[in-house]
């Protein structure tokens, strides 16, 4: 029930568009049953006229059959085009407040979820959720509002018949409903879970396909999937009997209060009641009515599916973030200077530290780097850096304050990343550029693409700016790429520069040209540089590095290489073999 309430406030500020799509359905419906009633009586009196001879006025039933019938076709569209728009807009409304909510969990909290799981959340059980009002929501109302015309107009002529009607009707809109709402539900949840497992064994085996490959593990990830297709084609059928059974259903209730008014309406009809033609439209009116409650089954039925789907959506969206953002958050800060003192961090309780004890110290303007082994510690220092998880013990100070006086958003915007994971959208280099600054002119962007050294490429292009980098900057060399990303940051002009394995994955030239381009990009800027490579630790002011979460070795390149065995050693083996870091 707190699900059903919490869907209902969310769809508040659209009342206006479900009225309107309730409004439609009760036009249509009555439209169509004023039609066919309308139609039986017209064939039954052409009929009794042609027999007895007597004159009858054809031209006015003849025209009005005309004008429900246009009035319900047009009722019909303009009912679908409202309900579906109101879907769409609820959609948006549902992912941008999904997407809000989700924003500040990211990455700590979603890391939780499998990545085939988190995309059926959103993706998948979002989309259920329109069921609620497409199927369920308006439906139910405008059945509600239906049935009480049908009802009213059948007292005209028998109270029997319209209670024997009422009776009939609740059965078929609210009895059969329920009972399948009841034998549905299991399967409804089943049917949810299972899919969302099955999109998970799906990504799961896509992205990792070389290690399943290698391990030969290729054909039970094959079966385990098979399996998972064969138990959601299970729950789907489930289903399907259930819908055909509960339509059978509502054709039987549909058909017993035909009957029964039948039986009824004939002692009146000796007595003076209603006439042949009279009976005509009465039984195409009640066989007509029950149109209003046939969808009620299915959608009680799909009750539990959407239900299960909203509390899975919910859920997600009620998980609270792993940062905690300050009651009152500190002003810009006064300087970028960074130190970092005594900063300890694990990421479970349960789970050994991966920084003990980190202290460092970044002088505005300053440069540092931080080198090491994966697993060293380094990325989860940049992760700390911006505010993405919530360290233990010691302090971060940017500008003289604690990191965490600040805003995550604050923080974030002072601060520019250029990483190994290069990400493009897919759109245009143009967009791709302005994610840094989304209030940047054309010259703004040309003058960052000119210090990223990616503009003449782009002036190349047929489309120049325009161009299309494709799915994850599919049709853009790693380089061009990187100098993408490198562009963005540079029209960020953030003050702090952190520079997360910049040349990682490029080739030596590559990398030396991309290098080069961030140590110009460094001018003026507080800058960490994190990296296993060798390339642009001339540039810097220490050199930090990490072994298992601890600091074992600091100073100037130069000095290290002359004072320090073991960075001499790790510089050997780099020489030699420039990813063995990586490894």
């Amino acid at each position: 029930m707190r699900n059903i309430l919490r869907l209902i406030h969310l769809f508040v500020p659209y009342w206006k568009w479900i009225g309107a799509g309730i409004l439609l359905s009760v036009v249509t419906f009555l439209a169509d049953v004023g039609l066919m009633a309308l139609s039986g009586w017209f064939i039954a009196s052409m009929a009794v006229a042609g027999l007895t001879g007597v004159p009858m006025n054809y031209f006015t039933p003849a025209a009005a059959i005309r004008g429900l019938a246009i009035l319900r076709t047009l009722g019909r569209y303009l009912e679908r085009l409202i309900t579906h728009e109101t879907a769409f807009r609820l959609l948006a409304r549902l992912r941008v407040w999904v997407y809000g909510r989700l924003e500040p969990l990211v990455p700590a909290r979603v890391q939780a979820y499998r990545s085939g799981d988190l995309l059926s959340r959103l993706s998948a059980d979002i989309d259920t959720l329109d069921d609620f009002y497409v199927r369920l929501l308006t439906p139910l109302i405008s059945a509600m509002i239906g049935c009480t015309v049908c009802v009213l107009f059948l007292s005209r002529y028998s109270m029997s018949m319209a209670m024997v009607t009422l009776i009939f009707l609740f059965l078929a809109g609210a009895m059969v409903p329920f009972s399948v709402q009841r034998l549905g539900t299991p399967a409804g949840e089943q049917l949810v879970e299972t899919s969302s497992l099955l999109r998970s064994q799906v990504i799961d085996g896509l992205k990792g396909m070389g290690e399943l490959r290698v391990y030969r593990a290729a054909e039970r990830q094959a079966r385990s999937i098979e399996q998972g297709t064969q138990d959601m084609l299970r729950c789907q059928s489930r289903m399907s009997r259930l819908h055909g059974f509960s339509e059978a259903l509502v054709g039987l209730c549909a058909n017993l209060a035909m009957w029964s008014s039948v039986i009824i309406l004939l002692p009146l009809m000796t007595r003076g009641g209603p006439t042949g033609p009279e009976l005509a439209l009465i039984i195409f009116f009640i066989m007509t009515a029950f149109e209003a409650v046939a969808p009620l089954p299915h959608a009680f039925q799909m009750l539990g599916h959407t239900l299960k789907a909203a509390g899975r959506v919910f859920a997600l969206a009620d998980a609270q973030p792993e940062i905690r953002e300050p009651d009152r958050p500190a002003h810009a800060p006064k300087g970028f200077s960074l130190h970092i003192r005594d900063l300890t961090f694990r990421y479970h309780t349960a789970s050994p530290r991966v920084l003990k004890h980190i202290n460092l110290k970044i002088e505005e303007g300053g440069r540092l780097a931080v080198i090491g082994a994966n697993g060293s510690g380094k990325t989860t220092l940049v992760r700390l850096l911006l505010r993405f998880w919530e360290y233990e013990q010691g302090e971060i100070i940017l500008g003289g304050r604690p990191l965490r006086a600040y805003r995550s958003s604050d923080v974030r915007r002072n601060m520019a990343v250029v990483s190994q994971d290069t990400h493009l959208f897919n759109t245009t280099i143009r967009e791709n550029i302005l994610i840094g600054d989304l209030s940047a002119s054309e010259e703004q962007m040309i003058q960052a693409a000119g210090a990223a050294r990616i503009h003449d490429f782009v002036r190349s292009l047929p489309e120049g700016y325009d161009t299309f980098v494709g799915d994850a900057g599919v049709r853009l060399s790693a380089g061009q790429a990187r100098r993408v990303t490198i562009a963005r940051a540079i029209l960020k002009d953030a003050p702090v520069m952190i520079l997360d394995e910049p040349t990682e994955g490029l080739d030596p030239e590559t990398e030396r040209r991309v290098m080069k381009t961030l140590v110009t990009l460094m001018e003026g800027r507080t800058v960490l540089l994190i990296t296993h490579r060798l390339v642009g630790l001339e540039a810097v002011n220490e050199v930090v590095m990490l072994e298992q979460g601890e600091i074992v070795e600091r100073g100037r390149h130069a000095d290290l290489m002359e004072k320090s065995p073991r960075y001499r050693r790790y510089h050997d083996l780099l020489s030699l073999n420039p990813t063995a870091w990586g490894k």
